[in-house]
């Protein structure tokens, strides 16, 4: 039984501040899309006591909507992004 202790490690010593920096470079429109997300959710909330006539259920859905099209569109700008610096923006060698 051979135990090969020379694997690299290097993945896992990462911590969770410089793996979310890593991973912002990689692909910047998921943190736009979350906090987007975060901050509809929040704006939703504050209007939750003004509604009016409104029935909390409708309301709910639309901030649902409002949320999910926000997160949506960041992925779609992202994916967009990606492909342009993939095809278009890369130098020919």
């Amino acid at each position: 039984m051979s135990s090969n202790t020379d694997v690299s490690l290097s993945s896992y010593d990462e911590d969770q501040g410089s793996k979310l920096i890593r991973k912002a470079k990689e692909a910047p429109f998921v943190p736009i899309g979350m906090a987007g997300f975060a901050a509809i959710v929040a704006y939703g909330l504050y209007k939750l006591k003004s509604r009016g006539n409104t029935k909390m259920s409708v309301h709910l859905i639309h901030m649902r909507v409002a949320a999910q099209g926000f997160v949506v569109g960041a992925m779609t700008f992202g994916m967009g992004y990606s492909l342009y610096q993939e095809y278009c923006a890369k130098p020919k060698p």
